[in-house]
């Protein structure tokens, strides 16, 4: 045996996260793909079982009241609160991110305006030049809507083209591609100094690290729950709105399921208190309860334990690609620094496509990302030692 693969036998013996591997349906492959689509947690098909049998089944629609599923979206909200740390009733959960970004963004843009001058002032939206296509997409979208410029730039020159015109600034917590983590705490206090609103993108670290978006100010966010929370495929994403500014949230797309009297079925439109402004129609609700069951694999489960996993998981597999794959095969995007790492290993690689199809047929289970790209996600919940390990000396043989 190796040294690197005993090493990762000791490792996996003392993680305290171990236990938790068996709260989800694996099988031998080393699944490093949670970063897209997360495991399926062990206790969700029964779950989903008694919803289609007896709520849906059986009580049909008095599940509304008698099952709750009228009060999912806020109160499976309040579960993933302190995943990001947020304080309960900031997040309501529904519809897609793109969905939540085109809301969140639009009421940025709202909230930074003066009430009595709405079309004047600030005209500027500021968005992650590197972002994920559709982040772009709605951004560009809603300067349209609002009439404002739109200005992509690199995160770390968003400080320098803020400014009185400024009206909004949609940012990524981590790259998609690289898993660079941003700096969320100092480019919240930069935009805010600018004197406009900031809406984070968390796909790529709620579940992996800490966010800390009360304690950081962040105005307004958005995430998908497929990734590291693991609520299947398509789960509902979510939208969290600061406290302070929920009752300036206006959001773009009211719905009656946001009016402040739902079954009132009045024609004006009259917005519900705090983050209930944020739900539109009637909730997804099997896919919603699939993800509530999800979720019951963070108890008592600290998102600071999760953090130190993933930077020895992701320090363990590239001291381990180091050592096994022949120099120069590949580079690692992925920053060394842990204050600018995410959860997932980014290698650039000759023919990436190719050699992640070779090792998909191996057993080791990452995704592509064009051109040159083999991405690798780290989720602390079911991935061990012994999996980081193997899926660097699976690669080294794929390359050699």
């Amino acid at each position: 045996m190796s040294d690197l693969r005993a090493e990762a036998e000791a490792l996996d013996g003392k993680d305290e996260l171990a236990a938790k591997r068996e709260e989800f349906v694996l099988d031998e492959t080393v699944y490093l793909d949670g970063n897209s689509l997360g495991a399926l947690p062990a206790n969700v098909p029964g779950r989903l079982a008694e919803v289609m049998t007896h709520e849906w089944g059986e009580l049909r629609i008095r599940s509304w009241s008698e099952s709750g599923w009228w009060t999912a979206p806020e109160r499976i909200g309040d579960r993933i609160a302190p995943l990001v740390g947020a304080a309960p009733g900031q997040i309501v959960v529904g519809d897609s991110t793109s969905v939540n970004v085109f809301k969140a963004v639009v009421a940025a843009v709202r909230i930074a305006r003066d009430p009595g001058n709405p079309s004047g002032g600030r005209d500027e939206i500021v968005v992650d030049a590197t972002t994920f296509p559709t982040d772009g997409y709605i951004a560009e979208s809603a300067a349209r809507l609002t009439g404002c410029r739109l200005i992509p730039v690199a995160p770390g020159d968003v400080p320098g083209v803020l400014g009185d015109r400024t009206a909004a600034v949609l940012l990524n917590h981590a790259d998609y591609r690289t898993g660079r983590l941003h700096d969320l705490p100092g480019l919240t206090a930069a935009v805010h100094a600018a004197g406009a609103p900031v809406v984070w993108d968390l796909c790529h670290t709620a579940g992996a690290l800490p966010v800390g978006l009360d304690e950081h100010g962040v105005d307004l966010a958005v995430g998908c729950t497929y990734k590291y929370l693991n609520g299947g495929p398509g789960s509902p994403a979510y939208l969290y709105v600061r406290e302070a500014l929920q009752p300036r949230f206006d959001s773009p797309l009211p719905g009656w399921n946001s009016h402040a009297e739902p079954f009132g079925m009045r024609a004006e439109f009259e917005a519900a208190d705090g983050a209930l402004r944020g739900r539109v129609g009637t909730p997804d609700i099997l896919s919603m309860l699939a993800l509530e069951a999800s979720l019951d694999a963070w108890d008592g489960v600290s998102i600071d334990a999760v953090r130190a996993k993933s930077l020895a998981l992701t320090d363990f597999f590239l001291r381990c690609v180091g050592a096994y794959v022949p120099t120069g095969r590949v580079e690692s995007l992925t920053p060394a620094a842990h204050a600018e790492r995410g959860s997932q290993v980014a290698l650039r690689c000759e023919g990436a496509g190719d050699v992640m199809r070779r090792l998909i047929e191996q057993g080791v289970v990452g995704d592509f990302r064009a051109p040159d790209v083999l991405r690798f996600g780290f989720t602390p919940l079911y991935v061990s030692f012994g999996d980081a390990e193997r899926a660097a000396r699976i690669l080294a043989r794929t390359l050699a």
